[in-house]
C-alpha cells in the first residue's frame, strides 16, 4: 500500500510542472467545448485529436488525451441542462431534470451542481481504480489464452446486450460485424491472408483509429446534415456556485452513484451513459422525492452526472490492467497507447508500473480542470454553443480526413474512414449501436490469437475453453447474457420474481 502511496505520489509531481499544467488547461478546455457542442462526442475527440499528439512525449500525450475524454464527458452537461440537447450521449439522462431546472431559473444553479457531481463522481472512481487496478492486474497475470478468449467474446457481448438493451440483437449483430471488420488482413499466427479479396492495401488489416474516425465522426457529420436543428439560447442569470447544504444534503446519492458508474465502467464496452442511466434509476428507486424525478430534482441532476463522469476511471481499469477498453473512448486510448509505446494488459505492472498512477494522477488534474472551468467560466463557455452546426462540420471533416491520413500516411486509411462513415451512417439510421462495432474490431485479434493459440496448445482440444475455472465463469456469464436477451425468457423471469415478491409480501 505505502509503494502505492509512494508512486501516487511520484504521478502527481511528475505532472506538476509548467508544460503539463498548460496541457491540462489547453486540452481540458478544448474537451469542454467538444462536450458543448451537440454532435461532438468523446470518442470522437480523442480520435480525431490522436494524431496531434504524436509529436508530443508519450506521458503528455496521454495526459492531453484523458484531460480530453474527462472534459468533453463533462462538457455535455451544458447543452443538456440549458437546452435539452444531450451534447453527448452520456449527458442524455442530465436532461431530464437540468432542463427543467432551466426553465425554472435555476440553471446556474444546475450548472453548479453538475460541476461538483461530477468532479465527485470522478474521484470515486479514482479511488476505485487505486484499490482495484493493481489487483485485478495481479490476477491476470494467471489468466492465459482460454480467459483471454472469453473476455474478447464476454467484451462484445456484454457491450451489446447493454448498449442496445430494448433489442439486444442488433448489439450482437454490430458486434459480430465488429469481429468480422478484425478478421481482415493477415492473421496474428501463420501471416495467412483473410478476406483481402485481392487488394494488397488490406493485407494489413484495418486499423482502428480510422474506423472510429469514420464511424463516429463522419457519421455525425451525416446525421448532422440530415437533422438540422436550430440552437436556442437559455439565459443562466442565477448563481453558479453551489452551497456546501445542497451538496451535503445528497451525499448517499452521490456515493452511491459513484460505485454504480465505477462498476458500469469496469464493464467492458458499455461507457458512460449506461452509468448515467443506472445511477438515476437506482436514486430514484431510492430516493424520498421520487416524485420529483424527471420535473427538476436536484437529485436526479447529481445521480445522473456523478454516474456518467465515475464510469471514467471505472473504465480505465480494464483498459489498463486487461486491455479491454471500457467505452469506446477508452479504445481510441489503448490505440494511442499502443502508438507512444506503452503496452496496457497486464504486464502493466511489472513492465511499467508507474504509468498506472500517472494516470490516476491525469484523472486528478483533469477533475481539478473541469471544476475551476466550470465554476467560473459557465457564462463565456456558453457563448461557444452560437456556432452554427452548418460552419462546424467542415471544420470536423477536414479532422477527420487529417486524422485518418496522418498515422501511417496512407489515403486508403481516408477511403477506410470514408467507408465506416457511411457504413455508421446506416447502421445508426437501423437504431444500431455502435460502441459493439468498435469493441469487436478492437478485440477481435485478441479473441482470434487466443482461440488458435489455445487450440494449439491443447493439440486442438477444446475442453480446457469450459474446464479452467476463470474461462467457465467467463463462458457461463455470457450465455446467461444471451439467453436473459431473450424477450420470451425475459418475460417469463421478471414474471416468476413479480409473482415471488407477492407471495413474500402476502406472508408479511
Amino acid at each position: 500500500m505505502f509503494d502505492g502511496l509512494t508512486l501516487l505520489g511520484d504521478g502527481l509531481m511528475h505532472f506538476l510542472t509548467p508544460a503539463s499544467l498548460f496541457n491540462v488547461a489547453w486540452a481540458t478546455l478544448v474537451g469542454i467545448i467538444i462536450g458543448v457542442l451537440p454532435g461532438l462526442t468523446a470518442t470522437m475527440g480523442v480520435a480525431l485529436l490522436v494524431t496531434l499528439t504524436y509529436p508530443m512525449p508519450p506521458d503528455q500525450a496521454i495526459l492531453c488525451l484523458m484531460c480530453i475524454y474527462v472534459g468533453a464527458i463533462y462538457g455535455g452537461s451544458r447543452t443538456a441542462i440549458l437546452l435539452a440537447i444531450p451534447g453527448t450521449p452520456a449527458s442524455a439522462a442530465t436532461t431530464l431534470d437540468g432542463y427543467p431546472l432551466a426553465l425554472a431559473g435555476k440553471g446556474g444553479l444546475a450548472m453548479g451542481l453538475a460541476t461538483t457531481s461530477s468532479a465527485l463522481g470522478t474521484m470515486v472512481g479514482i479511488l476505485c481504480l487505486v484499490l482495484l487496478a493493481p489487483l485485478l492486474a495481479e490476477a491476470a497475470l494467471n489468466f492465459g489464452s482460454y480467459e483471454f478468449f472469453w473476455l474478447a467474446l464476454f467484451g462484445v457481448v456484454i457491450s451489446g446486450r447493454l448498449t442496445a438493451f430494448d433489442d439486444p440483437i442488433k448489439g450482437y449483430i454490430a458486434g459480430i460485424l465488429g469481429l468480422l471488420v478484425a478478421m481482415v488482413g493477415m492473421e496474428g499466427l501463420h501471416a495467412y491472408r483473410r478476406f483481402t479479396f485481392g487488394v494488397p492495401a488490406l493485407g494489413g488489416g484495418i486499423d482502428l483509429i480510422p474506423a472510429m474516425v469514420g464511424a463516429f465522426g463522419l457519421a455525425e457529420i451525416l446525421v448532422v446534415m440530415k437533422r438540422r436543428v436550430a440552437a436556442r439560447i437559455v439565459d443562466a442569470s442565477d448563481r453558479v456556485i453551489p452551497r456546501l447544504a445542497e451538496v451535503w444534503k445528497y451525499r448517499r446519492t452521490t456515493v452511491r452513484s459513484g460505485v454504480i458508474g465505477t462498476i458500469v465502467g469496469i464493464i467492458p464496452g458499455v461507457g458512460e451513459d449506461i452509468g448515467a442511466w443506472g445511477s438515476y434509476a437506482a436514486a430514484r428507486r431510492k430516493s424520498a422525492e421520487r416524485d420529483q424525478f424527471g420535473k427538476g430534482s436536484l437529485e436526479g441532476l447529481i445521480a445522473a452526472e456523478t454516474g456518467n463522469s465515475a464510469a471514467i476511471p471505472g473504465s480505465m481499469i480494464p483498459t489498463l490492467t486487461l486491455a479491454l477498453p471500457g467505452s469506446a473512448a477508452a479504445a481510441v486510448l489503448i490505440a494511442a497507447m499502443f502508438i507512444h509505446g506503452i503496452r496496457p494488459g497486464p504486464m502493466l505492472m511489472v513492465e511499467n508500473a508507474p504509468f498506472l498512477y500517472q494516470v490516476v494522477a491525469m484523472l486528478v488534474l483533469a477533475t481539478l480542470a473541469i471544476t475551476v472551468y466550470g465554476l467560473l467560466l459557465t457564462r463565456p463557455l456558453l457563448r461557444i454553443m452560437t456556432v452554427p452546426r452548418e460552419r462546424l462540420m467542415p471544420v470536423v471533416y477536414v479532422l477527420c480526413v487529417i486524422g485518418s491520413f496522418a498515422i501511417t500516411q496512407r489515403l486508403f486509411d481516408v477511403y477506410v474512414m470514408v467507408a465506416f462513415g457511411v457504413v455508421g451512417f446506416v447502421l445508426r439510421e437501423m437504431r444500431y449501436p455502435m460502441a459493439p462495432l468498435v469493441m469487436g474490431i478492437i478485440l477481435g485479434t485478441l479473441l482470434d490469437v487466443n482461440l488458435r493459440r489455445g487450440l494449439a496448445l491443447s493439440n486442438g482440444d477444446v475442453s480446457p475453453f469450459f474446464t479452467r475455472p476463470v474461462s467457465a465463469v467467463i463462458c457461463t456469464l455470457i450465455v446467461l447474457s444471451i439467453i436473459f436477451s431473450i424477450p420470451v425468457v425475459k418475460r417469463r423471469v421478471t414474471s416468476l420474481f413479480t409473482n415471488a415478491r407477492r407471495t413474500t409480501a402476502g406472508r408479511d
